[in-house]
């Protein structure tokens, strides 16, 4: 298929710095020391959707919550944060990540972990994300980052996922508790060079390919029509373009003809101008009242940028789009 210029120009406009960054760079193939890419970078910590994340922090870090309170917390700020280009070298976003660390490599948290019939129960997607965000940060050389890569591969289950299904009779992996660690474990191993971190990550793909990103193994189904509505942000929800963006970041594996089947639903939801729009919400506006509030209004009725990015990046690593 191919992109129209039309959305290209509106993926590059100057008002969404972190956005067009990202286009110049994994769209369009520019290099980091490229004068364009080097302005839009330097802009993306005063943009304001980045300003918007880290508005309302305190002197300690957080955001006057538990770092995972939905949507505000620190734990989901962070990852909106990392997944806008961040450069690592934002010391707010290292204040907030440190709070972060501390929750999940503190003794009330370690003492929650359970062991069930020989299987870690672990809501894996909060240790994946917070080592995702720590690596892209430049922080993978401390010691509670370190621990977190260590615990999801000693936690991995046999099938190359993770579940915290304290049932005892459960013995299959949760997508939605193994795609993230899968991106944190890749994250580290960018950031570090971990080769066992990497090895696990391959086997958590594997996991999602044998399932081609949303079918029952032993009978073809659909697992959850959910999973093939498009979000942003997805948060800890799985669907199949947050699947198919992490297995992008292994060589080659989106060539894989498993693959196939997510690939071109993703196609078939681009909207007639070439854009893509979300599927659903999990997030309510700035100003709501109650749970689920997102600091950022994440193009909410309209075609949203992050999507039409993924959905461009899947697609070009696939060998499907021509930019």
């Amino acid at each position: 298929m191919k992109v129209d210029n039309g959305v290209i120009d509106w993926l590059l406009e100057d008002n969404d710095p972190s956005i067009k960054y990202l286009a110049l760079t994994d769209l369009l193939g520019q290099p980091d020391d490229s004068p364009v890419v080097m302005k839009a970078k330097s802009k993306i910590a005063r943009s304001a959707r980045v300003s918007a994340l880290l508005s309302g922090q305190k002197p300690d870090g957080g955001f006057g919550c538990h770092p995972y309170t939905k949507w505000r917390g620190a734990h989901w700020r962070l990852v909106s944060l990392v997944e806008l280009a961040l450069p690592e070298s934002n010391r707010r976003a290292i204040k907030a990540a440190n709070t972060v660390l501390d929750w999940l490599t503190g003794p009330a948290h370690k003492k929650s972990i359970r062991v069930i019939d020989s299987l870690t129960r672990r809501c894996a997607s909060q240790e994946g994300n917070a080592l995702a965000v720590c690596s892209r940060l430049g922080m993978a050389d401390d010691p509670r980052v370190r621990y977190l890569a260590e615990s999801l591969i000693a936690w991995q289950w046999p099938d190359g996922g993770w579940n915290c299904d304290k049932e005892k009779d459960a013995c299959h992996s949760s997508f939605h508790e193994s795609v993230i660690p899968m991106w944190g474990l890749i994250e580290y191993h960018r950031a570090t060079g971990h080769r066992a971190s990497l090895a696990a990550a391959k086997r958590t793909a594997e996991f999602v390919l044998r399932h081609r990103l949303f079918r029952s193994e032993t009978t073809g189904e659909t697992i959850n029509p959910k999973w093939l509505m498009l979000h942003w942000p997805h948060y800890w929800h799985y669907d199949i373009l947050q699947g198919l963006r992490v297995l992008s970041m292994l060589p080659k594996v989106l060539n894989d003809i498993r693959a196939r089947a997510a690939l071109d639903i993703v196609e078939q939801k681009q909207l007639p101008d070439g854009r893509w729009k979300a599927d659903g919400y999990y997030w309510k506006l700035p100003n709501a009242r109650g749970l689920y509030m997102d600091p950022v209004d994440w193009w909410r009725g309209k075609p949203n940028k992050m999507l039409t990015l993924n959905a461009l990046r899947v697609l070009n690593a696939s060998g499907r789009v021509k930019l």
